[in-house]
C-alpha cells in the first residue's frame, strides 16, 4: 500500500479480506498480516492461494474480530467498508489499533460511462436485475485530495491523507466476464437460472470485442489516523 503503510515491522489486519487479495499482494513489503472475513469459503480460498506465505487467516465479521486491544499498527478495508456497520466496526477498529495507528480504506470501481464494454455489461445486468442499484458509477474527479475528516469518524480518527486517481486495468474477455459475474448484481442476487442466462448473453457480447482490452477505473484511498 502507498502512504508508507503495511511495510516491514508493521502488524496489520485486513478486514473483509475475501480471498486475501490485499495481504497476498502486500506480502512482499514485509508487514505481518492477519486476514479476516465472514465467509469460511473465502477464507479457505485465501489460505490456499497464500500457500508458502506467512499470512494468518480467520473467519470473523469486521465487527467481531477478537484480538486484544492495541494488537495492530494498521487496519485495512479494501472494497468492503461500505458493508460494515460503522457504529459497531469503528469502535472495534479503534480498539484494535495501537496509539497513532492507521485505518486505511480503499475502493476501486470501473467507470461504465467511459467504457462501452462496461456500459453494455451493466445494461445486461439491469435486464435481468432491474432493481440493482450499482450501475452508472460516476465519481467526482475534481476531488483527488482532501484533508476533511468524515463525520462518521466521531472523534476516533482524523484524516491523514485522502487521494484518488484513475487507472486502466487490463482484462481478457474471460476475466471481465468473471469480474462482472461476481458483482452484487449477478452472482450475489440472481438465481442460478438467471445467472446462466445473463452469462450466455454476456459471453456472446464479449465475443464481438477484442480478446484483451483495458477498462478505466477510479481508485480512492483514505488513510485515517487513530486519535
Amino acid at each position: 500500500m502507498a502512504l508508507l503503510c503495511c511495510i516491514k515491522l508493521d502488524t496489520a489486519t485486513d478486514l473483509g479480506t475475501g480471498t486475501g487479495v490485499l495481504p497476498r499482494n502486500m506480502y512482499k513489503y514485509g508487514a505481518k498480516f492477519v486476514g479476516a472475513d465472514i465467509s469460511e469459503n473465502q477464507i479457505e480460498t485465501a489460505r490456499r492461494l497464500s500457500s508458502g506465505m506467512d499470512i494468518q487467516y480467520i473467519t470473523a465479521a469486521a465487527e467481531e474480530v477478537d484480538f486484544p486491544d492495541a494488537s495492530f499498527d494498521i487496519v485495512t478495508a479494501c472494497q468492503c467498508f461500505m458493508y460494515f456497520n460503522k457504529d459497531t466496526a469503528l469502535p472495534q477498529i479503534h480498539r484494535l489499533l495501537r496509539g497513532g495507528g492507521h485505518f486505511c480504506i480503499m475502493f476501486m470501481c470501473y467507470l461504465p460511462l467511459e467504457s462501452e464494454i462496461a456500459r453494455k455489461s451493466e445494461e445486461l445486468i439491469l435486464k435481468y436485475n432491474p432493481v440493482w442499484n450499482g450501475a452508472n458509477y460516476a465519481p467526482d474527479k475534481s476531488k483527488t485530495e482532501n484533508r476533511i475528516t468524515p463525520d462518521w469518524c466521531k472523534g476516533m480518527f482524523e484524516t491523514e491523507k485522502y487521494t484518488a486517481f484513475g487507472v486502466n486495468v487490463s482484462f481478457t474477455r474471460e476475466s471481465w466476464n468473471g469480474r462482472m459475474k461476481t458483482c452484487r448484481g449477478v452472482g450475489a442476487s440472481l438465481d442460478d437460472k438467471d445467472i446462466d442466462a445473463w452469462e450466455c448473453e454476456h459471453i456472446a457480447f464479449l465475443d464481438t470485442m477484442p480478446e484483451r482490452f483495458d477498462i478505466p477505473h477510479w481508485v480512492t484511498m483514505l488513510n485515517l489516523k487513530k486519535i
